[in-house]
């Protein structure tokens, strides 16, 4: 389906007015009756704060609204594109820097207007700070521009809002209307700032419109006598009839991609542990916490293991083992390049003698606060062994190490690098990326488009798919003709079947066999394919329907038939109620009804007329074989034949289902 994306940016406003000559406090009263205390901070005071916030399709809209703190904290995956302020009607550009650069220009110029930018990390956020000095009684205005799409973890969107004046506000109101073309499936909405006297002035609706949801939060707060500082959280998830979703808006598409129900995938995962003297102490015990929690969210189909290293290795076990209660609880009990070498060959021995599930995904985990010997060697030495078979994921443990390092050799193979902070809750903040990597659905996923229809696509395969995140596409739309426009999803395992040959690729393994051969059992994950030599294939999912893929042959010197092959199932209410097609559309009952049986030119092939689908058909009797009971020889059954190419019957046309050429290039589903 198509959808319209109204808005791919997020556009954050702070106001400012500067205030001087009042006294240090001063008591204002409201038309309630209520009294309210204006702290002055530096001459600034803070008269209102409102945040109003849009969310559309993933994308964020905020505008953030004092009078008047300017100092914000942006989300952490967001980037500025403008900062700029108008002083007494004269608009300043802001030059966007690093903290330090910043500063050295700001101390340079503090007798004239200079605006200065700095950002620094913290959690979640990147804190924005803004110095200027400003002649007395002027009037500011502050605009910052930035973007930032919504990652999906563990099922749910987040949008993080600091809300910080630390002082006392006399009006405070947000706002925030999420647009989802899905329609919206759960939200909640949490203010750390927000004490119990201000519970019941939390609103939240939902509206729907043509099957679009919007919905909207509105707290608003008046004469509030209670310090704002924490932070405000919306998190919510959308309807998913279907494994991905298209939209598409002014030449650009997006793809989000995140089906749900899938079985998951055994994991094999080795976790690395830096354990110099720099990781003892707190650190260390914190590592113990996180390590014993994960043990006991380990299923018993995975395998795991344990490298230690310092200045020399030591494993846990010489090999991956299963995670059974016995390993599980002995385990309770217990330099960079050489330890991530050696985990890197006990995944190649584990993996060569078939130790593990031929479906399975296998990671490595390294945490570390130290900083390597020799960066490019090491990142070299560690890329050729992988050879981009495994996933590396570093943890970096508090600011001591080179995390340009570790990110570099994580997204090196197909992996990333997360921060791990030191503080109080370090070994949840484990645990926490942990669970984010723990359910593996899917492997080797690739997503395709037509060729000559798209092009500067973002990132299009991926190693691995986690159950509660989602896998987001985009591109540029050459072709037009927007009904023609398709993507296909291959997942680990891929079936190419034409009447020459049937390709089976399983990852980066690929069997080819042709209708000569004979196979009874060739098993990949939760496969099973069978071939009847010229004559069928048999393809059975172990909790799903089976397919018989019939060869019909034809005459060689035939003038205008080619050979073709005929696709049956069975089983087939055990198939996704959203499955479509040709004949998809009918593995789910419909209603028919035949009457008014009469002669027709051939005797044996009657008229009838149908009603189906509110539609009024004539039908003629006719007798055709079913290969679903009998693959080898097929079945005569009657049947009634649809005139006029399915019209009345079908959804749609019946040019909707024609793919281009079917002989020469073979259709992949």
């Amino acid at each position: 389906s198509v959808h319209v994306i109204h808005a791919f940016y997020l556009l954050l406003k702070y106001y400012g007015q500067a205030a001087q000559n009042f006294p240090e406090s001063q008591i204002f009263h409201c038309n309630q009756g209520f009294s309210f205390i204006l702290q002055i901070f530096n001459g600034i005071d803070i008269y209102s704060m409102k945040i109003d916030s849009k969310v559309t399709s993933r994308f964020a809209h905020n505008v953030i609204t004092s009078q008047v703190v300017n100092c914000a904290s942006l989300p952490k995956t967001a980037f500025l594109t403008n900062f700029s302020m108008t002083i007494d009607g004269i608009i300043y550009l802001g030059n966007i820097k690093e903290k330090e650069a910043a500063k050295k220009q700001y101390e340079k110029a503090v007798s004239l207007i200079v605006l200065n930018i700095s950002r620094a990390s913290g959690r979640k956020t990147e804190k924005f700070t803004v110095s200027v000095n400003i002649v007395a009684a002027s009037k500011v205005t502050f605009e910052l521009t930035y973007e930032e799409l919504l990652k999906r973890h563990l099922g749910k969107y987040e949008m993080l809002i600091k809300v910080k004046p630390k002082q006392l506000v006399k009006q405070f109101q947000i706002e925030a209307n999420i647009f989802e073309p899905q329609g919206i499936s759960e939200l909640e909405a949490l203010g750390s700032f927000i004490k119990n006297d201000l519970t019941q002035t939390i609103e939240k609706s939902f509206s729907r419109k043509k099957g679009i949801t919007i919905t909207h939060l509105n707290g608003e707060y008046i004469c509030s006598t209670s310090f704002l500082d924490g932070d405000f959280t919306i998190k919510y998830d959308v309807k998913r009839d279907s494994a991905g979703n298209l939209q598409i808006i002014s030449g650009y598409f997006v793809h989000f991609f995140a089906p749900v129900n899938l079985p998951r995938v055994p994991k094999n995962v080795i976790f690395v542990i830096d354990i110099s003297h720099s990781m003892l102490g707190q650190k260390m015990e914190q590592t113990k916490e996180a390590l014993l929690k994960i043990l006991d969210d380990v299923k018993e189909n995975d395998h795991f293991n344990f490298i230690l290293f310092n200045n020399r290795i030591i494993s846990w076990k010489e090999y991956l083992v299963k995670a059974t209660l016995q390993n599980l609880k002995e385990a309770q009990k217990t330099n960079i390049n050489d330890a991530l070498i050696r985990t890197v060959e006990m995944m190649n021995e584990a993996h060569k003698e078939k130790v593990w599930p031929e479906r399975s995904s296998s990671t490595i985990i390294m945490l570390t606060n130290g900083n390597p010997t020799s960066d490019e060697k090491i990142q070299e030495n560690v890329k050729n062994a992988i050879q981009g078979r495994y996933s590396l994921y570093n943890l970096a443990f508090g600011y001591d190490m080179d995390y340009n390092f570790l990110e570099k050799m994580a997204l090196e193979n197909n992996g990333l690098t997360h921060r791990i902070y030191e503080d109080s809750d370090s070994a949840l903040q484990l645990q926490s990326f942990y669970d984010e990597v723990a359910n593996p659905m899917l492997r080797e996923v690739q997503l395709h488009y037509p060729i000559n229809a798209t092009s500067e696509l973002t990132q299009n395969n991926f190693n691995h798919y986690y159950d509660g995140s989602e896998i987001v596409v985009a591109g540029r739309i050459i072709d037009n003709d927007l009904n023609s426009f398709t993507a296909d999803v291959k997942a680990q395992v891929s079936i190419e079947i034409t009447t020459e040959k049937i390709t089976l690729q399983n990852g980066r393994k690929t069997a080819t066999f042709t209708w000569l051969d004979t196979i009874t059992t060739a098993r990949r994950v939760n496969l099973t394919m069978e071939i009847n030599r010229e004559k069928n294939l048999v393809l059975s999912f172990r909790d799903g329907a089976t397919f018989i893929v019939v060869l019909h042959r034809v005459w060689k010197k035939h003038p205008i038939h080619h050979d073709f092959l005929g696709l049956y199932t069975l089983d087939s209410h055990k198939v996704s109620e959203h499955t479509h097609g040709l004949l998809g559309q009918f593995f789910q009952h419909i209603d028919f009804e035949v009457f008014d049986i009469r002669p027709g030119s051939d005797p044996e092939k009657p008229h009838a007329t149908m009603i189906v689908k509110n539609n009024k058909l004539t039908v003629t009797r006719v007798s055709e074989k079913d290969y679903g009971k009998d693959p080898s020889h097929g079945t005569i059954i009657p049947c009634w034949f649809i005139h006029n190419n399915g019209t009345g019957l079908i959804d749609g046309a019946h040019t909707n289902y024609i793919v281009s050429n079917l002989f020469s290039t073979p259709f992949i589903n």
